[in-house]
């Protein structure tokens, strides 16, 4: 994950910045609500929902369609990578749901899709939605 440092994914925040945003947004939400969620797959596929690893605003036709093709790229490297389960595999896959037309198929994936949104429209009006302990913590400043 270390390697989403070097890739801006809105404004001046980094994808790793935004995935640790995105997962720690979803557990918190989770947390507080009154049914199940598997934690591990919950935190697992938002850390790794923008695993692309490469910078999409960089004028190249294989970005054009960064929004639709993203995904399913995040997907694949994190199982070259990763050993991710079905379930991590729909997080990533579904998060753009509903640019993709296809949603999450659980709980954790529609969670994780609503809790990136929140996320990249925190980042795009320049909100921060991090303590600053937790910023301090993951190196983010």
């Amino acid at each position: 994950m270390n390697k989403e440092r070097h890739f801006t994914q809105h404004r001046g925040t980094s994808v790793y910045e935004h995935s640790i945003g995105v997962a720690y947004t979803s557990y918190f939400i989770a947390s507080h609500l009154p049914f199940r969620f598997d934690e591990q797959a919950l935190i697992r596929g938002a850390l790794l929902h923008d695993y692309f690893l490469y910078d999409w605003h960089e004028k190249d036709d294989s970005h054009k369609w960064h929004g639709f093709n993203h995904p399913r790229i995040a997907k694949e490297k994190a199982f070259q990578d990763f050993q991710i389960n079905d379930l991590e595999a729909n997080i990533i896959a579904r998060h753009m749901f509903p640019l993709t037309p296809i949603p999450p198929k659980h709980r954790e994936g529609i969670l994780v899709s609503i809790m990136d949104k929140v996320c990249a429209i925190c980042e795009m009006m320049n909100i921060r939605y991090l303590s600053k302990a937790m910023r301090l913590q993951y190196h983010l400043d």
